[in-house]
């Protein structure tokens, strides 16, 4: 068999590579699908960018993003980390007043990244839509590689910290050395990269891990039929959240009698993953009441 090519990892493949496998490694993974009805909800999304009461248009990815902040305010205890001891049998479990959501983002050369949304659930609206504007605009002027390998690094001292010596020294010789050599920016390059004002470009504190992971599959499938069953929750996280792509599906409504009709809707899924070691299914429900409520009473969001 002939081999045709060969891809060595590059740093983005490292992290994404290496947490991955500490997920499944170590967290008991349950999954939830829950599938609304998004219909009148999306029509008030249509409503509020013909308002031009916002500076750039509320993507899909925003409203969802903010809808979900305030799924996360009725259900706090999904907004955590855990911290468990297997020989020991002891955990802990540390909830969070704001919500940081680790985010997949898709990046201008097609790969994706997860960018570290700060305190999306205390931001109106309008401020957060800002917010996703400045973050694509900060990325432009962003060596990823630079500020991957600064978190890269940042965990792998934490590891020292805590007395994995082996683990770090691996890291260190795998960063370094050999074909997978991760190339920074060193002389001139590195020194005009640095003098960029850090209000202007990411850094670490914009790619380090959040409470919370939130991704969005449906804004690279859109029109096309599926869902995402099962996701990696990202240590120490014990919950992430999947937005699929908004497809027609025949769904049962109700005319003004109580009589039920079938209809063309419009269906959003919606993958819940969550650490059984932290959480059972009952902890959804407050969450996915929350949605409920957003997406059948979608004028709340002009309050927002």
């Amino acid at each position: 068999m002939k081999e045709t090519k060969v891809t060595n990892f590059g740093i983005q493949r490292k992290i994404v590579a290496n947490m991955t496998s500490e997920s499944w490694e170590t967290i008991p993974h349950i999954s939830y699908i829950y599938e609304p009805e998004v219909s009148k909800f999306l029509e008030v999304v249509k409503e509020l960018n013909a308002s031009g009461k916002f500076p750039v248009k509320i993507t899909i990815n925003t409203i969802m993003l903010k809808a979900l902040s305030e799924a996360f305010k009725a259900a706090p205890h999904l907004n955590a980390h855990i911290n468990f001891n297997r020989k020991l049998v002891r955990g802990t479990i540390t909830e969070y007043d704001e919500i940081h959501a680790s985010m997949t983002w898709v990046l201008p050369n097609g790969e994706m990244m997860t960018i570290n949304l700060h305190d999306i659930g205390n931001k109106s609206l309008v401020e957060l839509t800002e917010y996703i504007a400045d973050v694509g605009r900060r990325i432009g002027n962003t060596d990823l590689t630079e500020v991957m390998f600064s978190v890269s690094m940042q965990d792998t001292l934490e590891k020292l910290k805590r007395g994995h010596l082996l683990n770090a020294i691996y890291r260190l010789v795998g960063s370094k050395t050999g074909k997978n050599k991760v190339k920074t920016l060193s002389g001139n390059a590195k020194k005009d990269y640095y003098k960029i004002p850090e209000k202007d470009r990411l850094t670490k504190e914009d790619i380090k891990q959040g409470t919370v992971t939130i991704s969005n599959i449906g804004s690279i499938t859109r029109g096309i039929p599926g869902r995402v069953s099962l996701l990696s929750i990202i240590p120490p996280q014990i919950f992430v959240a999947c937005i699929g792509s908004v497809t027609k599906r025949p769904v049962v409504k109700q005319d003004e009698n109580g009589n039920d009709y079938v209809a063309v809707g419009q269906e959003m899924p919606i993958d819940l993953v969550f650490d059984h070691r932290a959480l059972d299914f009952g902890d959804l429900v407050p969450f996915i009441n929350k949605l409920e409520d957003i997406f059948k009473n979608p004028e709340q969001m002009y309050n927002w």
